[in-house]
């Protein structure tokens, strides 16, 4: 059984993703990266690429990790760290079992050097 559906696909990433970027705008470590962005572009993209990680399908036709987020400056670990924080927070409410987080935090650090251009 892959993650994706662990986590009980779809419509489970879709509330994640729902939960986890309110979650995102209300944290003042990483919430100014958002301003001015289409959350629901935003959200769009999310769904479709941690469905494509995760092992479900893939529809994601975005940009690469590092190309998508060389325009952020400033970015540090401390950023990454929150998202994934977030994200865990987000697996945690939706009653999500703690392998399958830790799971989740590792793909997540899995393209941190990408996301940190490094």
């Amino acid at each position: 059984m892959t993650l994706y559906e662990r986590l009980g696909g779809e419509a489970a990433v879709d509330a994640a993703v729902d939960i986890f970027y309110r979650k995102v705008l209300l944290d003042d470590r990483i919430n100014s990266y958002f301003e001015g962005v289409d959350m629901d572009a935003q959200a769009g993209k999310q769904k479709a690429f941690l469905t494509m990680v995760f092992g479900g399908p893939n529809n994601y036709d975005g940009k690469a990790m590092r190309e998508g987020h060389k325009h952020m400056t400033g970015l540090t670990d401390i950023h990454v760290d929150a998202v994934i924080e977030n994200l865990g927070a987000t697996l945690k409410e939706l009653g999500v079992a703690d392998a399958d987080i830790a799971e989740v935090a590792g793909i997540a650090n899995s393209v941190r050097d990408d996301v940190l251009n490094r």
